[in-house]
């Protein structure tokens, strides 16, 4: 009797809670507390920057572009985020974001009824990944949702390929 009386009380009378989702599809809205982020896209590159500033990773380098919008009433922060791959090993977003086109910031203080968007920089090895979403919340309440980042190799446009040229005639040596 007591067993059956402690199983109603911890299931709630036998209404069940309902199952949020926490891992979701590049391309989805992904609720986490008073935010929604997008994933957009992803590039891998082999460098970045161009002529004279040539930034190179010790991996490869990782480019997510993101949205996320504040759907609160406060100002919400957030911080800089991670990549977990298959075996648990997690990867924090570049700091540096230096020969970034439209990177997301670092200062991401994002108002009330805002979107930010831009790209994030991780210097990771080629392998799928989940990019993990947080609410931006105190870290002991902090809330989480995972973005599967499947390994998809698309053309590395950061890297000039030379284009091959005919070779030019020698004029006739003068008698």
């Amino acid at each position: 009797m007591f067993a059956a009386c402690a199983t109603m009380t911890l299931t709630g009378c036998g209404q069940q809670a309902p199952v949020l989702k926490t891992e979701y599809q590049m391309g989805e809205r992904v609720p986490v507390g008073t935010l929604t982020y997008n994933v957009i896209e992803t590039a891998w590159r082999s460098q970045l920057g161009s002529d004279y500033k040539i930034r190179v990773p010790q991996q490869r380098f990782l480019l997510i572009t993101i949205s996320c919008t504040n759907g609160g009433g406060k100002e919400v922060s957030v911080p800089l985020l991670t990549l977990e791959n298959e075996s648990g090993q997690s990867y924090r977003e570049l700091d540096d974001i230096e020969s970034v086109d439209n990177p997301f910031g670092i200062f991401r203080n994002i108002g009330p009824a805002q979107t930010q968007q831009g790209r994030l920089l991780f210097d990771v090895p080629l392998s799928a990944y989940r990019l993990r979403l947080t609410d931006g919340g105190e870290p002991a309440n902090e809330k989480y949702a995972w973005v599967k980042i499947d390994l998809h190799m698309d053309q590395d446009l950061s890297v000039d390929t030379p284009t091959p040229v005919a070779p030019t005639p020698m004029p006739p040596p003068k008698k």
